[in-house]
């Protein structure tokens, strides 16, 4: 897994649980004191707006969501003891990276941008966990969907199927409704006044 127990923490946090859409709950640590004792990591992320006008004029799209992507960037042992949490059956610790940290989401983003380096921009986009294949011609997708597979396989980055749409002409992208024609109205942020 991804984590273990701990014997000597030097920071300790609590475990909360937050609600997920559909009734469901997650179970998230509560790392807001340890992260105002950090500093602010200025990396930037990639401009929304510039992502999904990129979408513009591909015939076909594929959009995938990255499962415990965070995951994949492995905690140094020393850095350990810093993300430690308590819990009834005892005080654990995270090797890898969890996403509640403060700099978790410009980490990430570094890691998917070198991993992806070769597409990003010409067949892909990326924002954090949240993947999409573009492609200018319907006969090139099968063959962009396959390097990006084989990248997420050499990574061994999952994906999370219930978030995965492969093949369509138009689909919903960082909150945005996109197509070959470009940016369309979201049904699900439209409301009739």
């Amino acid at each position: 897994g991804h984590v273990e127990e701990i014997q000597f923490p030097e920071w300790l946090s609590n475990v909360v649980l937050v609600p997920k859409p559909g009734g469901k709950w997650r179970i998230c640590i509560d790392f807001r004191d340890l992260n105002k004792a950090c500093p602010k990591d200025f990396d930037p992320l990639p401009r929304i707006d510039q992502l999904v006008d990129s979408t513009s004029g591909c015939e076909l799209l594929s959009m995938m969501d990255a499962f415990q992507g965070y995951h994949l960037k492995m905690l140094a042992p020393e850095d350990r003891k810093r993300v430690s949490f308590i819990t009834p059956a005892g005080t654990f610790c995270y090797t890898a990276m969890p996403f509640e940290l403060k700099n978790a989401g410009a980490t990430y983003q570094c890691l998917v941008n070198k991993i992806f380096r070769h597409q990003i921009g010409r067949k892909m986009e990326v924002y954090l966990d949240d993947m999409l294949v573009k492609s200018k011609k319907t006969q090139d997708h099968v063959k962009d969907l396959e390097e990006t597979f084989s990248v997420l396989r050499k990574y061994k980055l999952k994906l999370n199927p219930g978030k995965c749409a492969f093949g369509v002409r138009g689909g919903r992208f960082l909150g945005f409704m996109v197509t070959q024609r470009g940016i369309e109205a979201n049904p699900q942020r439209s409301r009739l006044f």
